[in-house]
């Protein structure tokens, strides 16, 4: 996803100013008007040619000895009845109200709106054309739902946890599961991509960690791997999988992680020699290079975990000098949060001068590590008390702006920041601009913004202004493009069921919940009052009821008086 330009806004802006306001129409001509008139005046025509053959059949459907015989019965029943009805309406009042609630949080959409939309509209004859013009509406909400079908790609999290060191033993500790299945099988996946290639039938020891990635059990993964260092020692993904998922600490982890580093510069550097000989040999060094590269990388989190932070810096900036065409495994974002624990913030705004680019897509790190910079140079003497007097600063105001651009990219992210919502560990994969990328950043990163004094305090003064710039982010961004709407669905398969997903923009209850709310509870109040007190109750109803005849009454005589 790439910015906007300024100009670019402006001239936006300038165009958009000129052209009618959102949910108003341009003025009608004559001709539009003597339409809609004619159309109003068609259905009162209608209206009273119905009310006058109702007069006119009044004699041969018996209109008033049926009314009489209903006066009749309706007088004649108790407050018993009244009790039993109030309360039958009360409780399936209350059924549907129930099942509308649960319908609504499972789906996030009423289901008597959903049936009256795609069931009873049609049968209507409500149904739109679906030969729509090439600049018409309805082509420019299909193209926006292409966009955020795209923009509801899953990334792997640059700065997973290790699974037997981190992800388990928070299991062993709570009880608890930090990873869903959906998120393990993208793991899968993505060994399976990085560490296999068509080649591996030339080696056993390959063969055999082939259908280890595609194990689902991990003790049964675990087995391979040490079945494939008995075929072959030096093989280096075996080891891979065994620091990953068998160690229980990051210094076992980091030990592995060496052994497979030295078996696995001595594969790639025989894949080098081979690589111009077939079409297999090149897969295979590009598979080799995807090992040598994971290897290094993990070698580099280890060490970042261990306290070590300038090897780790060093390890990640010779990983993205030596192998500049894998920008997609984001290592720069390793690189960020390791200078910024260092407080090295030259460094960082040169990374950020790199990749904070209009052509490169963004990320909450980026956005929001931008945002901290700036935020720096201000925030230990920001007071809104004085800002509120005396106006913003230039850098105040860059400070502002860069926190809206980070909150409309991710607006979940201050929440936990601001530690409004709790923390849980973060997936293996996240979804840009969406609430597992927005634990992700925070998990890390919320000590830096600790650490630079004022700055969560500048945060949750301004953050919730970016929302009075975009109120309908679905439809219409500032910055960026509007907010996708399918986050939600891929935040719940990505986090687990324990964690509250944080949804954007915030839903409103839909108008049956209210509904049927409101009817259970007057029904059941009028249950209530009818058996405490059946004689004033019963009163009541037989005085509307009279009512509603005389209404009845009066509006068959108005029909006589009219024709």
């Amino acid at each position: 996803m790439a910015d906007r330009n300024y100009l670019g806004e402006a001239a936006a802006a300038a165009a958009f100013s000129s052209a009618p306001a959102r949910g108003l129409s341009p003025p009608l001509g004559w001709k539009e008007r003597l339409r809609a008139g004619l159309a109003g005046a068609g259905a009162s025509l209608w209206f009273v040619a119905g009310l006058g053959l109702l007069y006119a059949l009044r004699v041969p459907l018996r209109l008033c000895e049926h009314l009489a015989a209903v006066t009749g019965f309706l007088n004649s029943l108790t407050p018993k009845f009244y009790v039993a009805l109030t309360g039958t309406s009360s409780l399936i009042s209350g059924l549907i109200f129930i099942f509308e609630w649960w319908y609504f949080h499972k789906h996030g959409t009423s289901f008597i709106e959903q049936v009256s939309i795609n069931h009873l509209r049609p049968l209507m004859g409500g149904t739109e054309s679906s030969i729509s013009e090439p600049g018409s509406p309805s082509n420019r909400e299909g193209e926006t739902s292409r966009h955020n079908l795209s923009e509801c790609k899953v990334w792997r999290n640059p700065l997973n946890l290790f699974r037997g060191a981190e992800y388990r033993r928070y299991t062993w500790v709570t009880g608890k599961e930090p990873l869903t299945y959906y998120d393990m099988n993208l793991s899968a996946q993505d060994h399976q991509t990085f560490f296999t290639c068509d080649t591996d039938f030339l080696r056993p020891s390959d063969t055999v960690m082939q259908k280890a990635w595609r194990e689902r059990n991990p003790p049964a993964r675990i087995k391979a791997a040490y079945q494939a260092l008995e075929l072959n020692n030096d093989c280096a993904t075996a080891y891979v999988l065994l620091a990953e998922e068998e160690a229980t600490t990051i210094v076992d982890a980091e030990r592995l992680f060496k052994q497979a580093l030295k078996a696995g510069e001595t594969i790639y550097k025989r894949s080098q020699q081979c690589q111009h000989q077939s079409p297999q040999h090149e897969a295979q060094l590009r598979r080799d290079t995807n090992v040598l590269v994971y290897i290094k990388r993990r070698l580099a989190m280890c060490a970042r975990k261990l306290g070590r932070i300038r090897e780790a810096v060093k390890i990640m900036r010779d990983l993205m000098k030596e192998f500049p065409p894998l920008t997609m495994l984001n290592i720069h974002e390793n690189l960020l949060e390791s200078l910024l624990e260092l407080q090295a913030y030259a460094d960082v705004q040169a990374v950020l001068a790199k990749y904070d680019d209009i052509s490169l897509p963004k990320s909450a790190a980026i956005c929001y590590t931008a945002a901290l910079l700036k935020t720096r140079t201000v925030s230990d003497k920001f007071s809104p008390e004085t800002a509120s007097r005396r106006g913003l600063s230039t850098a105040e105001i860059s400070a502002v702006e860069a926190i809206h651009r980070a909150v409309e990219f991710n607006p979940h992210v201050p929440k936990y920041l601001l530690e409004m919502k709790s923390l849980i560990l973060p997936p293996e994969h996240i979804l840009k601009r969406g609430d597992s990328e927005a634990v992700a950043y925070a998990f890390f990163h919320l000590q830096h913004w600790k650490r630079i004094e004022g700055a969560l305090n500048l945060l949750q003064c301004t953050w919730e202004g970016t929302f009075r710039m975009i109120p309908y982010p679905l439809e219409k961004g500032h910055l960026f493009y509007p907010y996708p709407s399918c986050t939600e669905t891929a935040d719940r398969e990505l986090l687990p069921t324990f964690h509250h997903v944080s949804v954007y923009p915030k839903k409103e209850l839909p108008f049956f919940i209210h509904f049927t709310a409101g009817l259970c509870s007057s029904t059941a109040m009028i249950a209530l009052l009818t058996h405490q007190f059946p004689e004033i109750m019963g009163v009541f109803a037989k005085a509307s009821i009279h009512t509603l005849l005389s209404g009845w009454r009066s509006t068959l005589f108005l029909c006589k008086v009219l024709l």
